[in-house]
This record gives structure tokens, C-alpha cells and sequence, in this order.
């Protein structure tokens, strides 16, 4: 029987720790012109950086693990210079082995650097988050300085009131907003978030913009949402990457954002910033702590080649022999491949050259690879 879920709590270092940055999609997030969207996210990390991608806005559907899948690779061809560790967690469904309050499922995110959401149904991420434990980790992660990707469906599921897409353009609901997961709100934001902004899928015959309302329908809906709610729409291939640290939200991509407050409607284009001021009075809120249950996984460890390990054990003979010319020499071919190695009483040890924090590990611990 597993332990329970972590406790979390409020941290009591204020000032150490500062929100990471949120990157908003409103598309394109495995296009070129959202490369630049997941650098500006990984930029404040030391490589290798650590990624997960969350599977659970898109968990209901068949491929779920594809969709996920197309951005995991994607960071890893794309984003080489940031060595990234990209890891897919497939949190789909509660009540389910693959549930988002597995605590072990998840515990991996206690460790990202960058978390990224994306594709999927925004209801449906609702539903499956609010309360859960994965959406604890995330928080509570991105509190501590990891940077967030939140793109179409989950950069809606995000917002105070959320726009439920396919209830309403697929299946004929009438025009509503439900409750988001708020993660502005702890910012002191009321944000209504919208993706696909001026989408064109529609062409001539039917109006798609604003996230598949229409322009007309969505003009309309705006007056079911508190005052206080201030709408962020955010064109196709565009970004708005949030800073709290520099108190800015920055517009990156092929099209600009839209602010609609109250009377007032602002449109910033694509290389310009503005205040987060604009949203709301933002103020930051205190770190969060979380203690994950005892023998939770985090990221897996680097599998050791055996084409690597054969070279270490060669070298450890060579030592045994006393002939450290030969030991040197392969010394440096690992190095050259990537790898360092430690000598020790009770054997060699060894880590990835590119990642100089991880701890060292004894080669009869490495993990083998399976054989075909």
C-alpha cells in the first residue's frame, strides 16, 4: 500500500525563493516559431535542464501519449543546447493506474526545471487537476523558481473562468464559462485566458476567431464574466512570457496579445513587452515547500552505454596492471565520449561529463539496456 499524498506548506524563506517565468501558447508550440517560446523558458537553467511534459489536458484521447509525445521530441531536437532531460508524465485520468494523485506518478515534477502542458480539452484538464496532487507539485515547483509552458488547452485551463471549447463548438452547449484552476489568482490576476485568438481555420465561411466563438458569439460572452476578469487573448504562433522578476510580460512569435479590461482594449505585438500592471495589481506570493512520500521516483538516471561501461572496466584493468598510461589514455576517450570517472576503494564510479551535480554511480548499479 502506497503512503498517502505530500504535505505542502507555505515556506518560510521569503525572498529566496521567486516564481519562475509562465510562457502562454496561444499555438505553434511544437513550430519554429515556438522554439523561441521553450528557449526563453529554459534559459534560466543550467543544462542538461530538466522537463516534464504533463499529459493529462490531453489524457481522454486515444493518442494521448503522441501528443505529449510530439513536444517531448521536439524540445529534445530542437533545444539541443540546453542538453534537455525531457520526461512525459502520463497522469491521463483519476481513479486510474495513470491517475494525477499518484504521488510517484508525478514526483518528477518536484524536480523539473520546466514543466509544459498543452493540447487537449480545457474542461477536461480542469476536471482532472483541480485538487490533485500533480497540480500541487506544479505549483508548488513553479513557486520555487521552475518555469511553466502552458499552451492552447492548458493555457485556458489556467485561467479564473475558462472557456469550454468543445462543449460549446462541437457539442452545442450554451455559450457559459466554468471555473479554471486559477493559477493567476494567487498573483492577485483574474484572468480569462484564450488561445487561438484570431484563429482562421473557418475561412470565409465560418468565423473561428476567438478560440472557435466567433467573434460575434464571444463579444457576447463577455458579459457573463465577473468585472474584476480581465480577458488575455493570445493570437496563433504568438507567446506572452510573463517575468516576475522584472514585472513584464513579454510578446514573442508571428502575431501580438489583447487585453480586454473592463471598456479598455490594449494590443501588444510580437517583440514588444508590457507590465503585468496591465492585468492587475500583481503581488507575488511566498514559496511553497513540499515534502514528496518516502521512495518517490524523480528523474530516471542516465543509462550507461555498454560500449561505456566496457571502457571503464578496461581502464579499472589497466589500473590493476599499474599501467597508467593505458588508464590516461582512456581516461580521456571517456571524457571524449561524455563521461567521468572517479576512483575509489570500492571500484570506479562514474557521471555525465555535462552534468557535474549529478551524484556518481557505481558501474555494477548502472542500469543495463534491454537486449534484443
Amino acid at each position: 500500500m502506497r503512503p498517502g499524498p505530500p504535505s505542502v506548506s507555505a515556506s518560510g524563506s521569503e525572498g529566496r525563493a521567486r516564481p519562475g517565468k509562465i510562457v502562454l501558447f496561444g499555438s505553434g508550440e511544437i513550430a519554429p516559431s515556438g522554439r523561441r517560446g521553450h528557449a526563453v523558458a529554459m534559459a534560466d537553467f543550467e543544462p542538461p535542464v530538466k522537463v516534464a511534459v504533463l499529459e493529462t489536458p490531453a489524457g481522454f484521447e486515444l493518442n494521448s501519449a503522441r501528443v505529449a509525445g510530439r513536444v517531448a521530441d521536439f524540445i529534445r531536437e530542437r533545444l539541443g543546447e540546453f542538453r534537455p532531460r525531457v520526461l512525459v508524465l502520463p497522469a491521463r485520468k483519476r481513479g486510474t493506474p495513470f491517475s494525477p494523485d499518484d504521488p510517484h506518478l508525478v514526483a518528477p515534477l518536484l524536480e523539473a526545471d520546466y514543466i509544459f502542458m498543452g493540447p487537449g480539452s480545457p474542461t477536461y484538464a480542469i476536471r482532472q487537476l483541480q485538487g490533485s496532487v500533480a497540480w500541487r507539485y506544479l505549483v508548488a515547483r513553479h513557486r520555487q523558481g521552475a518555469a511553466l509552458g502552458l499552451a492552447s488547452a492548458a493555457a485556458i485551463a489556467v485561467s479564473a473562468w475558462a472557456l469550454p471549447v468543445y462543449e460549446i463548438y462541437k457539442a452545442g452547449h450554451d455559450p457559459h464559462w466554468v471555473r479554471g484552476l486559477d493559477l493567476f489568482g494567487d498573483f492577485g490576476l483574474q484572468l480569462a485566458i484564450v488561445s487561438h485568438w484570431n484563429n482562421r481555420e473557418g475561412g470565409e465561411e465560418v468565423d473561428t476567431r476567438r478560440c472557435f466563438m466567433g467573434r460575434e458569439r464571444f463579444e457576447a460572452m463577455r458579459r457573463f464574466l465577473p468585472p474584476e476578469v480581465v480577458i488575455l487573448g493570445i493570437d496563433e504562433h504568438t507567446m506572452a512570457v510573463f517575468d516576475f522578476q522584472k514585472g513584464s510580460v513579454e510578446v514573442l512569435g508571428l502575431g501580438q496579445v489583447t487585453i480586454l479590461r473592463g471598456r479598455e482594449v490594449r494590443e501588444v505585438g510580437a517583440g514588444d513587452a508590457f507590465p503585468i500592471e496591465w492585468l492587475g495589481e500583481v503581488r507575488l506570493p511566498p514559496p511553497i515547500e513540499v515534502v514528496p512520500p518516502p521512495g518517490a521516483p524523480g528523474f530516471p538516471r542516465p543509462v550507461l552505454p555498454p560500449e561505456v561501461a566496457a571502457l571503464i572496466r578496461e581502464r579499472e584493468a589497466a589500473r590493476r596492471r599499474r599501467d597508467w598510461a593505458t588508464a590516461d589514455a582512456l581516461r580521456e576517450r571517456l571524457r571524449a565520449m561524455g563521461y567521468e570517472v572517479q576512483d575509489t576503494r570500492e571500484g570506479p564510479r562514474w557521471r555525465p561529463l555535462d552534468d557535474p551535480t549529478a551524484p556518481w554511480q557505481p558501474l555494477e548499479e548502472t542500469p543495463s539496456h534491454a537486449s534484443g
